[in-house]
């Protein structure tokens, strides 16, 4: 059970709460998902988080492929079921392999050289907060500048959703 409520009905809001509810589920197809139904409670940092995510899911100039694989290995490694479930099969439909996302999960290689590059970036950025130079390299010749700066946002994002739904027990 969530330790905070969870407002996933328009009719569930207060006053404050009403413009960032519709604009939010006008941005998910109409309804308020996870973790944005806990995060409503503070409307502003909620819409902020949404609109952000926005830009990351359905503005990316990373293919969906790869920010899929960065988004799932951030997931397993901020040990959140909720992202992990709900991002397999839009990792599945883009495109990544059963052996990329088992390995994902597993903690494991990988073994196709183009995942490995983000899937190394990403474990290393979560679990000492920082990426070593030849890791960075490869990133950086895979996806140049501008794919590189995005993808460490999109593990900065998916980390502080994580961080979210886990504090909250909302996953």
């Amino acid at each position: 059970m969530p330790r905070v409520r969870m407002i996933e009905e328009r009719e569930d809001t207060s006053p404050s709460q009403v413009e960032a509810f519709d604009h939010i589920a006008a941005s998910r197809g109409g309804q308020m998902i996870r973790p944005f139904a806990a995060m409503i409670h503070r409307p502003q940092i909620a819409r902020a988080a949404a609109d952000l995510g926005a830009v990351i899911r359905f503005e990316s100039t990373l293919s969906d492929h790869d920010r899929e694989v960065a988004i799932c290995t951030t997931a397993i490694e901020r040990d959140c079921p909720f992202e992990w479930e709900s991002h397999t099969p839009i990792a599945q439909r883009a495109g990544v392999s059963e052996a990329t996302l088992q390995s994902i999960e597993d903690g494991q290689e990988v073994e196709d050289a183009n995942d490995a590059v983000l899937v190394e970036f990403t474990r290393e950025l979560c679990r000492t907060g920082k990426v070593g130079q030849a890791v960075f390299e490869r990133a950086w010749s895979r996806l140049d500048e501008e794919g590189t700066v995005e993808l460490t946002a999109i593990i900065g994002y998916y980390t502080m959703l994580a961080l979210f739904m886990n504090a909250c027990e909302a996953c």
